[in-house]
């Protein structure tokens, strides 16, 4: 067997062996995505392993902080949108929480007041003050990237087998996302619970170049694999672990009262 064959049988034999690996999604240890709709208190197709409440525990509403430098990777160098539908789609399928409006829509919302107010709706339109709910609770949502990127196994398999082979184990990528949801009470400003959560993923990087056009359109396929699906696994997983978290909640408390001094004092 000629050098030149031996390259590629190693070649596809190494990509065999990780095709376990390609598009894998590993969320907390298990593979899974926020999916379905959610109506109410009932969810439809939602993922098999996201935490339910038998009742909700207060309305909630997310603010994403969009001057932080986690909202500027997100959206400069991964070209994806705001977290915020992710999170309230997971927390309505939970049944947790009752989400209210507090985004753009909120604007929307005024303007029918304002027209209300203006004469031009009708009268049985009823918009009128004193309807609108509270929002016990905010979350807010926060992302660590990280990506990576095993060149160093193929300087090995290339010594070794050649360049196909070579190329096919530098092109192994990994990509993870951390990300932290923090539950804060909006009456006092507490913060009630916090959990992070984490996903990764292995994917076969530009392996349609090395076989032609005709193998591209399958293999192309594995190096388009969206980060955004990973940020979407590590934000299930966090909402899981906040969900075990509150419905374990017990409030903390502080000889004298909240906010009334503390324990810890400074001297004189």
């Amino acid at each position: 067997m000629s050098l030149s064959v031996k390259a590629t049988v190693a070649g596809l034999s190494l990509m065999a062996m990780l095709s376990g690996c390609m598009s894998s999604m590993n969320m907390g240890g298990g593979k899974t995505v926020a999916t379905g709709s959610a109506g109410g208190e009932n969810a439809q197709n939602a993922n098999s392993q996201l935490e339910r409440c038998s009742q909700s525990l207060g309305t909630l509403t997310i603010y994403e902080d969009r001057d932080s430098d986690w909202y500027s990777v997100l959206t400069r160098d991964y070209r994806l949108t705001s977290t915020v539908p992710v999170i309230r789609l997971l927390a309505q399928q939970s049944n947790c929480f009752v989400i209210v409006e507090r985004g753009k829509a909120m604007n929307q919302m005024m303007e029918e007041r304002a027209l209300m107010k203006s004469g031009e709706l009708r009268k049985n339109s009823n918009f009128k003050k004193g309807q609108m709910v509270a929002a016990d609770y905010t979350v807010t949502p926060s992302i660590t990237f990280s990506s990576g990127n095993t060149g160093g196994i193929g300087g090995v398999v290339g010594a070794l087998f050649g360049g196909i082979a070579g190329a096919v184990a530098g092109g192994v990528q990994t990509a993870e996302a951390g990300t932290v949801l923090t539950l804060i009470e909006n009456r006092s400003g507490v913060q009630l619970a916090a959990a992070e959560g984490s996903a990764s993923n292995m994917d076969f990087a530009g392996l349609g170049g090395l076989f032609g056009s005709s193998a591209g359109g399958a293999l192309g396929a594995y190096s388009k694999t969206p980060q955004g699906k990973v940020i979407v696994a590590a934000f299930t997983d966090s909402m899981n672990n906040l969900i075990k978290a509150v419905k374990n909640y017990k409030a903390q408390s502080v000889k004298g009262g909240l906010g009334a001094g503390g324990t810890l004092k400074v001297s004189d």
